[in-house]
């Protein structure tokens, strides 16, 4: 049985809590749009943006970032065209971030999928 200091000692969004959001994109929602993504996820997201980019920014970069590389999961398995096609699938996502910079509330927050680098350095 864990202590109860371990349960306070949170300073990332829960491992639990970023398995859903994370599961929810790969089961089955590949009749869903891009938008109702946005619509399904933007409330959670936004929540760990105003409270964790305030506190622990560094530590929400790589779930933000894994938010974006299950989006282009999400892309490959929709359009049959993109199935293995990683890389196209990002610049999909990228195209449709230039378009619609505000859809999704991490893209929002500045971390916008920019093809084949998602984000690396």
């Amino acid at each position: 049985m864990p202590s109860s200091c371990s349960r306070w000692n949170t300073a990332a969004p829960s491992e639990r809590r970023s398995r859903t959001v994370t599961r929810r994109y790969r089961e089955g929602l590949s009749d869903k749009s891009l938008m109702d993504l946005a619509r399904m996820f933007n409330n959670i997201v936004q929540g760990w943006i105003n409270y964790y980019g305030r506190f622990y920014k560094s530590m929400l970069y790589p779930l933000l970032r894994r938010i974006n590389r299950m989006l282009v999961g999400w892309a490959c398995q929709k359009y049959k065209r993109l199935r293995r096609r990683e890389k196209r699938a990002g610049e999909l996502l990228a195209g449709a971030a230039r378009r619609f910079p505000n859809m999704f509330a991490h893209w929002r927050f500045g971390l916008k999928p920019d093809g084949w680098a998602m984000g690396a350095v």
